[in-house]
């Protein structure tokens, strides 16, 4: 089995490749993880992770020179596949920042957290930044062995908007609530990075070189 991290130039692609080598070996080592930017490897490639990093607008643009578009567009419809941070906003149609189209997998919006106060009127700092709790809204494969609030690392500005609220899977707050992981079917996106997640991270990423896909 090979799974392929997708390198378009934008994303901590390097950490990424470790703590899916880390999570593999945990695993038993079966799996081939390789990073890479050749469109034709990411199509022979069994399982996908596509991360993202930076802004939303570069990303796009990256991808599309990249030339990998397309092969991402089969992932999405043929096989496991784990959007990470940018490389999740990506999937939905539109982002408030730079006024960006994105991918169109899923139905709604990227928007940009508004200046809001916490329960003792301090402001809270936009990006958020740091350790959350997420709940789990769903029952999901990738779940196993993962708590109810498991602490995330977060770093973002911008935040899911989903139209379709099945596909959310799970929540945080900041201070109010909003969605942190999305999926359906063979594809499952989280807007906190798991490769900085410590033991929760590197538990979901075991989980998703064990999944087939299937919920």
């Amino acid at each position: 089995m090979k799974i392929a991290i997708i390198d378009y130039g934008m994303g901590n692609l390097h950490s990424v490749l470790k703590s899916v080598q880390a999570a593999n070996g945990m695993s038993g080592g079966a799996a081939e993880v390789v990073l890479t930017a050749d469109a034709d490897e990411v199509l022979r490639a069994d399982k996908l992770i596509f991360p993202g990093q930076g802004a939303m607008p570069d990303c796009m643009a990256a991808l599309n020179r990249s030339g990998l578009r397309e092969a991402v567009a089969d992932g999405l419809q043929n096989k496991p596949f784990f959007g990470i941070c940018v490389g999740a906003q990506l999937l939905f149609e539109h982002s408030e920042e730079g006024n960006t189209p994105g991918l169109g997998w899923f139905s709604g919006n990227v928007k940009r957290f508004s200046v809001q106060t916490d329960a003792h009127g301090a402001r809270l700092k936009v990006p958020h930044m740091g350790w959350n709790t997420v709940r789990q809204i769903q029952q999901h494969p990738l779940f196993y062995h993962i708590v109810q609030e498991a602490y995330f690392y977060f770093v973002h500005s911008f935040y899911f908007a989903p139209n379709e609220s099945d596909i959310v899977l799970g929540c945080a707050d900041y201070p109010d609530e909003f969605a942190c992981i999305v999926g359906r079917d063979n594809v499952f996106a989280t807007q906190f990075h798991a490769e900085k997640s410590h033991h929760a991270g590197l538990q979901l990423l075991q989980n998703f070189i064990k999944w087939d896909g299937k919920v």
